[in-house]
């Protein structure tokens, strides 16, 4: 048989996020960012979850084929835009918009040759200093595109670099609406933290993480509280059973000590599966339905896991890394990350080659 572990893909906890981005801004048009092959989950695998979107935003030429292959119809947004001149043949081709954040795509549309103009979004860095131009600048480059003949709509985005935490989002808005009063188009702010936490619409909300069941501004705020269903579930097996003695070790590096007698179960599972390694003795893990921790250092293909509080399970049994276990159990995916020291993005996005993956719902 193969190796009892598997990552399974829910479509309708996607819709049910997607519609809970649509609950907190009514007024507003949802892009589905599919970046990053769906935060790890598949663009194939969340299409029929989140068709329900007005528009999917990625990253690359690459998975804008992909979404147009599976009968998309509606708007594609590149958000970081072309990267060669070139690029804007396949934005004419397969009709997909595309974000402006630097005075070279400018330059790079107005020596394109094109029979239909591109809808574009002009990205103003109102703080993130990652992408975008200063607002003292915004002005110009809208002047620019807008003269030209190969522009067709101009929408006005950013984007926050602390929607999730105290400091917030008003210095960031307060700098785009100074730069962009008066000048029509769209507008793009919100991301899922912006979105939820500070409810902020507009034309267009950025519907990232929150569509894939974790929570943007996590440990401030758990799924509970936004009413965030986990999208993808990661699970196992145990694959042995060892019976420990006060003393004993366990794992690489005997990083773990039993105080005392000690039942403990090996998972088939590790960190060439995506699991993080530097999750170490107690992150959580369900099973048979019952929250437990792991014990020891996690290696390449097992993990232990400590089965003290579930005494009439043995090899077979079956075991959650995170996402829904047996009999409506959960296991939040930002639980796990915490433990690692990391983001529930990174868990997803991690998730190896190696692990068979089924949408199912």
């Amino acid at each position: 048989m193969p190796r009892p572990i598997e990552a399974l893909i829910h479509a309708t906890a996607l819709a049910a996020n997607l519609a809970r981005a649509r609950a907190a801004a009514p007024d507003a048009r949802v892009w589905a960012v599919v970046k990053a092959n769906a935060y790890g989950h598949g663009i194939e695998r969340v299409f029929e979850g989140l068709r329900g979107a007005d528009g999917f935003a990625l990253l690359d030429l690459a998975e804008g084929e992909r979404v147009r292959s599976l009968g998309w119809r509606g708007p594609v947004l590149l958000l970081e835009g072309c990267f060669e001149p070139r690029d804007l043949e396949s934005c004419s081709r397969l009709n997909l918009w595309h974000v402006v954040h630097c005075a070279e795509q400018i330059d790079w549309l107005a020596a394109h040759k094109t029979h239909q103009p591109h809808r574009v979004f002009l990205k103003m860095n109102s703080g993130m200093n990652r992408l975008g131009f200063r607002p003292a600048a915004f002005r110009p480059a809208w002047a620019r595109l807008n003269a030209l003949p190969q522009v067709d709509e101009i929408a006005l985005m950013t984007h926050f670099s602390d929607a999730d935490g105290e400091r917030g989002i008003a210095r960031q808005a307060a700098a785009f609406d100074a730069a962009t009063r008066d000048l029509p188009g769209e507008r793009c702010l919100a991301n899922s933290a912006a979105v939820l936490r500070h409810g902020l619409g507009n034309d267009w909300v950025r519907a990232g993480i929150l569509c894939y069941g974790s929570a943007p501004d996590f440990p401030a705020h758990d799924i509970h509280h936004w009413g965030l269903q986990p999208t993808m579930t990661l699970r196992s097996r145990l694959i042995a059973v060892q019976q420990l003695q006060a003393g004993d070790t366990v794992g690489y590096g005997s990083s773990y000590t039993a105080s005392a007698p000690q039942r403990i179960g090996i998972v088939a599972c590790g960190y060439a599966d995506g699991y993080p390694r530097h999750c170490g003795t107690d992150t959580p893990v369900l099973v048979d339905g019952v929250r437990t921790g792991t014990v020891g250092r996690v290696s390449m293909d097992m993990l232990a896991v400590d089965l003290t509080p579930v005494p009439a399970c043995g090899i077979g049994s079956e075991v959650t890394l995170w996402g829904r276990g047996p009999g409506d159990t959960l296991l939040a995916i930002d639980d796990v990350a915490r433990a690692g020291g990391t983001i529930g993005y990174e868990l997803m996005c991690a998730l190896a080659p190696r692990v068979p993956v089924s949408a199912i719902d």
